[in-house]
């Protein structure tokens, strides 16, 4: 909104200052500040309005430490993350842009889910939620909703060399030209163009049709199938994950904060052509504006886990754990790196696997032996670290510590092939 006033501003009223809005460092540093400022002015008031509601947790009797100081702790506080993206990212980002839109759309779709499912734990008294299935469903929705968007919309292109689009087949909706030294210039061509980014690949890149190789020509007009559940998968995966994640205070918050700080670097790089020229990556247009969508996520996180840090003062819910986990995925597919995902969130990949083998091994067990038998003592996984002992600081800070190394070592895939 104010980038559209104050550029209107330059252009009519020649405003001395009013071109900073032009610029997206300008306007991402402004969103982790104004972010984190709405955060904590409106977490006190959430805060106090979900305790007269007397929306707090009810007792769970795992027999972990520390378990009975949760009682009575308001939830629902994922409301508190939403608000402190969505308005500075109203104020601050292009709202032209079409992944802007998607973004906040994501951002609704899933606070909208988690908002239902704890609604019915905390108002109708019900501890299991929402069901399963229609959880699924929504995240099915969600998966949809992006991958039909980058599938038709123009503005969803990649930018490459008009040889290498014509040897690929790939449809063609403009061509720009790049200046490459004082008198030169060199045509490229915007594309429609089911690929990604692969690590540790020299190419880098992975056509989607590859995957159906199989039905030789016919390959290309179905790869949308394989691109949606690709989507679909990532998006359900990611979101159970984060839901899974938050079960200390501040584990859930500071793990998505780093995460979303990765994401922003890796919108930065993808979305300026000088960048992703010297680094080899592909350049997507327009993507540069997620850097603010990410600044303002970063900071609503940041100052969440300024009332949920050990002892929190709120619990996220699903309402902030369901949607932290969508926008992280929706995300990682618009930058096209998806397939970076099971580094960059490691920890809630972990998180979810340490679930199902504790599951599966569980019922293997008491089918062959009889007895059900454990692999951890507890999952997900940072259950298992208390029930051994550790005080949840701890794990939450440790759990933090890897995510971090695991960022950077995302970020420097792009340069490993």
């Amino acid at each position: 909104m104010l980038y559209h006033l104050f550029k209107w501003l330059q252009e009519t009223y020649h405003i001395p200052g009013a071109g900073l809005f032009q610029y997206s460092s300008f306007r991402a540093g402004a969103a982790v500040i104004l972010s984190l400022i709405i955060s904590l002015i409106i977490g006190r008031r959430i805060i106090k309005g979900l305790q007269r509601l007397q929306i707090g947790e009810t007792v769970r009797d795992l027999g972990l430490q520390g378990e009975n100081l949760k009682v009575g702790t308001p939830t629902m506080g994922g409301i508190i993350i939403i608000a402190a993206t969505l308005i500075p990212c109203l104020l601050l980002a292009r709202l032209d842009n079409v992944y802007i839109i998607l973004m906040i759309v994501a951002t609704v779709w899933m606070a909208t889910i988690g908002f239902i499912d704890d609604y019915i734990k905390v108002f109708k008294k019900d501890k299991k939620g929402l069901k399963g299935i229609f959880k699924i469903l929504g995240q099915v929705g969600l998966g949809l909703i992006v991958g039909i968007t980058m599938l038709v919309n123009d503005e969803v292109v990649v930018r490459m060399e008009p040889t290498v689009a014509a040897e690929q087949g790939y449809e063609v909706m403009n061509s720009v030209f790049v200046k490459e030294g004082e008198n030169t210039y060199k045509e490229l061509v915007h594309v429609k163009a089911p690929i990604t980014n692969v690590p540790f690949f020299k190419d880098n890149e992975l056509d989607y049709s590859r995957v159906l190789w199989f039905l030789g020509d016919n390959a290309a007009g179905l790869v949308w199938i394989v691109f949606l559940i690709m989507t679909i998968f990532v998006i359900t995966a990611v979101s159970n994950g984060a839901n899974l994640t938050d079960g200390l205070d501040g584990l859930a918050a500071g793990v998505s904060a780093v995460v979303v700080a990765a994401l922003g670097v890796l919108a930065f790089l993808s979305g300026n052509s000088v960048a992703a020229d010297y680094l080899n990556i592909l350049y997507i247009p327009y993507t540069g504006e997620l850097v603010i969508f990410s600044a303002c996520l970063l900071g609503g996180c940041i100052g969440f886990i300024w009332y949920n840090v050990f002892p929190a003062r709120v619990f996220m819910g699903d309402t902030g754990s369901l949607t932290l986990g969508g926008i992280i995925a929706a995300l990682a597919i618009i930058l096209r790196k998806e397939l970076l995902i099971p580094i960059l969130c490691g920890v809630f990949l972990i998180e979810n696997v340490s679930v199902i083998m504790q599951v599966w091994y569980f019922k293997y067990t008491k089918k062959k032996y009889g007895e059900g038998r454990r692999i951890f003592k507890m999952a997900p996984l940072h259950h298992h670290y208390q029930k051994l002992g550790y005080h949840e600081v701890t794990i939450s800070v440790r759990f933090w510590i890897v995510q971090i190394l695991l960022a950077i070592l995302t970020i420097i895939t792009l340069k490993i092939r």
